[in-house]
């Protein structure tokens, strides 16, 4: 099943994964309609032998940051105003 690779920052205080790019990764199979060797492409394709949805993403985090997230830096500083 195909899938896409979200690269991304990842925030190691909050834990939470800010995409930077996304690319797709061909699983390479006949009876997938996202693939390259699919032999008629997702629009003309009538069999329900052939896969129709994506696997799920995969996050893959090319920047590792020691701080929070800019969502809970806003969120921390909301909460601290008077």
């Amino acid at each position: 099943m195909c899938h896409n690779i979200i690269d991304g920052r990842y925030h190691t205080l909050c834990g939470h994964f800010m995409p930077l790019s996304t690319r797709r990764q061909d699983c390479m199979r006949p009876n997938c309609l996202f693939s390259t060797r699919h032999p008629s492409g997702p629009a003309g394709c009538e069999s329900s032998a052939c896969q129709r949805l994506m696997g799920l993403p995969i996050r893959n985090p090319i920047r590792l940051s020691p701080t929070h997230c800019p969502d809970c830096v806003r969120k921390e500083r909301e909460r601290l105003r008077p």
